[in-house]
Parts: structure tokens; sequence; C-alpha cells
């Protein structure tokens, strides 16, 4: 574990961000579908992650569809100057829950366009690609997301769930500077990623780093919280800002309270004690 702990890291060398950023996908409707039960709410929460110091936020076309940029760019265009926006493509949807991998051009070049329109800007700071598709050629995927890099409508590539074989294959068409894979302090099925990402400086962004609440049924989770006196989710998050400089956090939430609470892990120092009990889950 860290003896040191970064407050920053800098996507690609020159998009500086704090490690505790925003997932804007719970923005959304029920299922990630359509738009949110209170809007008035969701802008709020947006506007309140820039004030308590945000300045990465994770989104993607398909968190809605579209609904959840369209949140973005109402709640805080013109963006602050150092908001570093990341979103993804490559996820067709059809319906609450239902997510379907399309990673050919064609739905990339539509996904893209879409999201520079959405989001109001003209080129899109870090754009992570969803899924690897497998009916299309990996090739095919890297190559449109290189000939877009060049074409200046993406600054940085990333990509999501992928394992260590496939990330050296993007890199022969394009730099890394992204990996969105699941982890959490309960679940490290990806330790291997997040080594070769940390050896080359490749930014890891969990997705569910709660485990989908999962961290709740852990007993040692629970002692250390009342110990801290902190959340189990708190204690969950610095774990993971512990673990590697390079892990950039986005917990996401609709509500201006748990945001606030998940704002506070970075501030939230774990012991050695701590740490061994949690290496051990």
């Amino acid at each position: 574990m860290l003896t040191k702990i970064e407050k920053d890291f800098a996507i690609g060398g020159d998009l500086h961000v704090s490690r505790i950023g925003f997932g804007a996908m719970r923005l959304t409707g029920k299922g990630i579908w359509g738009q949110p039960e209170d809007k008035a709410q969701a802008l709020q929460v947006l506007k309140c992650a820039i004030d308590l110091g945000v300045n990465f936020i994770d989104t993607a076309d398909s968190y809605g569809p579209d609904v959840s940029e369209q949140l973005i760019a109402e709640a805080l265009y013109p963006y602050p100057r150092d908001l570093v926006i990341g979103t993804k493509g490559g996820l067709l949807r059809s319906g609450p829950n239902i997510w379907t991998p399309d990673a050919s051009p064609k739905h990339l070049k539509e996904a893209l366009d879409g999201s520079l329109k959405k989001l109001r800007v003209d080129r899109i700071d870090l754009y992570q690609l969803h899924r690897i598709d497998p009916k299309v050629p990996a090739a095919e995927t890297f190559a449109f997301l290189k000939q877009a890099q060049a074409e200046g409508k993406i600054k940085h590539i990333g990509l999501s769930e992928v394992n260590v074989q496939e990330i050296k294959h993007a890199e022969q068409f394009f730099r890394v500077v992204s990996v969105q894979n699941m982890y959490s302090v309960d679940n490290r099925k990806w330790e291997n990623v997040l080594k070769y990402c940390e050896d080359n400086g490749i930014a890891f962004i969990p997705w569910y780093p709660l485990n989908a609440g999962a961290v709740e049924k852990s007993k040692i989770l629970h002692e250390i919280a009342q110990a801290r006196s902190s959340t189990i989710h708190q204690v969950a998050l610095s774990w993971l800002l512990h673990k590697s400089n390079n892990i950039l956090l986005i917990p996401g939430t609709s509500s201006v309270q748990h945001l606030e609470e998940n704002m506070k892990s970075a501030s939230l120092i774990l012991n050695d004690s701590d740490l061994q009990a949690l290496e051990k889950l």
C-alpha cells in the first residue's frame, strides 16, 4: 500500500484532476433509463459537485440514453476551465437495464458526434470505449478511435472492462491513458490490470467501487468505520485511494448528502493495521 497519498493525477500527463471525481450514471431514471424523477435535484448534485472541488466527471451517451450528458451541459455549461469531462461510447440501449455492445465505427461515429453536441464541446477530453464488441474486429474499432483523435474530436482515449492483452493491442493504435474496470476492496478480479496501469502511468478508474453495496456485508469494514467515526462507504473509497496513486474514483449518486459523504473519503486516513486487515478481504 502507499506511504504517500497523492491528491491529484494527470490523465494523459496533462489533464490534472482531483482523485475523487463524480460518476454521472445515477442521475438518470430508474434502470439508467429516461429522465430523473427529480430533475432539479440532479442539476443541484452536479453543481454541488463542482462546489466541493470535483473537476473530473464521468458519463456516457448510453446513460439515459443521452440524459446524463444533457444534464451535465444544462447544469454546468459554460464549464469551469479546469473541469475534465470523460464520456464513453460503444453500448446500445433498448430499455431499462438493457445494454448491448456496438463498437462498430458507424455506431461510434454517431455516438461521438452526439456526445460532442449534447455536451456542447468541440472536443472530448477523455473518450472511453465502453466495451470491446465481440462482433466487430477490435482493430476496426481502434482504427476509428485513432482517426477521430487525429481529426481533433478526441483529446485522449481510454478503455473499459479490458484485460492487459487488449490494452496492449489498443496501444498499437493510440496511447491508452485510462482503463475503467470493475474493482473494489472486495472484488479484485482485475488486480493485474491495475498493476499494468500503475506501471505505465495509466489512470485506473474503478466502476462499482462499492461493489453495488456489497461492501456493507464486510465485518472488517464495519469495525474500521466505527473506529474512524466514518461510514463503511467512506472506508471502502479511502482504501482505493490508499491502494495506488493512479486510481481515480468516480462514485455516483443522485443525492447531495451522499455526494458530500463520498467527498469526505479523501480526508480519511487509514493506518497500517486498517490497511492490512482490508488487504485480506
